[in-house]
């Protein structure tokens, strides 16, 4: 049986290492001076443009877990992350720095894995890798994703304009990235002591690819310039649904209602569910990690963001008195809750 290459990462040094994973990127943007090379990136945005930088960090064992997850879905979700943060102030994102931590026991093909996935995301995102750093970890493999974008001041969107009586927009399906974490970490309990694993993802496809690659909404921003609607408010969908509306109705000194039916979740999240015996709509609420686009839009634009055909209008916005809540198809009001606010 032929094993796989295992090259040590000092057997080619700090340089020679960053020279072979960084080799096949190259810069598309105008803004783009100097790149991966220098002591710095050089970045020279357009007269007029806003620059936006946003950083996210991966730690192994916290954020993800190697046992089930491929390093080139790994190296694509990092940048996944920092592009949705983008997206969500209405700008688009045109550079990012990559910086590891890496521990010994991960080989230099490993690494490459990891970039090949980096590579793709910066391919089809149109983003140029410009900097990082590389250093040993103790703690497993840690990986800093900084994300720099660009807008027309007057059009970056931030989570505090919500106005009354705007309706709440979101992209997309919620809860099956969730769902897609929870089937990956019951594969691998059941499977600890099989000595020839075999899981059974068999009809969960969907769910694995939105937990495990999931795709940022660019397509949204670019729909919406089009339209020219610009949102009043505007987050992405990384903490769940609960816990970012109630991010923009704290930054906007407002309240919220959504409607339970209005929330779309897709069959494969709903029968995981179900075969779980757990909640789909907690999912939805809680669980995060979906990466879409939740947003508000003054209510005379409704018809224009239906046209659209690519978000659901779940609620308005409504005065901060009156709290966040979720209402039920009975009338039900069922008051939001989620991890970082404090109980009321």
């Amino acid at each position: 049986m032929d094993q796989k290459k295992r090259t040590e990462i000092a057997s080619l040094g700090q340089f020679g290492l960053i020279d072979l994973l960084t080799k096949e990127f190259s810069a598309k943007h105008a803004s783009t001076t100097k790149g991966v090379g220098d002591d710095a990136a050089v970045i020279a945005p357009a007269r007029g443009e806003a620059v936006l930088c946003t950083t996210d960090s991966f730690f192994e064992g916290v954020d993800f877990d190697l046992t089930y997850f491929p390093l080139k879905h790994l190296g694509y979700k990092t940048v996944t992350a920092g592009v949705s943060d983008i997206l969500a102030m209405n700008a688009l994102p045109a550079q990012i720095t990559v910086s590891l931590g890496v521990s010994s026991k991960l080989p230099v093909e490993a690494l490459q894995d990891l970039y090949e996935g980096i590579a793709f995301a910066c391919k089809e995102q149109e983003i140029d890798l410009v900097g990082g750093d590389t250093r040993a970890s103790m703690t497993g493999l840690v990986i800093t994703v900084t994300t720099l974008g660009y807008a027309k001041k007057e059009k970056v969107v931030y989570r505090s304009g919500a106005q009354q009586n705007d309706l709440v927009c979101i992209t997309g399906n919620l809860g099956a990235a969730y769902m897609g974490l929870q089937l990956l970490e019951r594969e691998k309990r059941v499977l600890a002591d099989v000595e020839n694993p075999e899981p059974q993802f068999k009809g969960y496809e969907y769910l694995l690819e939105k937990y495990l690659k999931p795709r940022p909404r660019t397509d949204i921003v670019r729909a919406l310039a089009e339209e020219k609607i610009r949102p009043t408010s505007m987050i992405d969908l990384s903490d769940g649904l609960a816990s970012d509306l109630m991010q923009i109705c704290k930054s906007s000194a407002c309240g919220a209602r959504i409607y339970l039916e209005r929330i779309p979740i897709a069959r494969q999240t709903s029968a995981l569910a179900e075969e779980m015996h757990s909640d789909p709509v907690v999912a939805a609420l809680n669980g995060g990690e979906d990466y879409e686009l939740l947003f508000t839009v003054p209510l005379s634009m409704q018809e224009q963001i239906m046209r659209l055909g690519l978000v659901d209008v779940i609620g308005h916005i409504t005065p901060a008195s009156t709290g966040c809540y979720l209402v039920t198809p009975d009338g039900q009001d069922i008051k939001l809750k989620a991890q970082g606010f404090p109980e009321e």
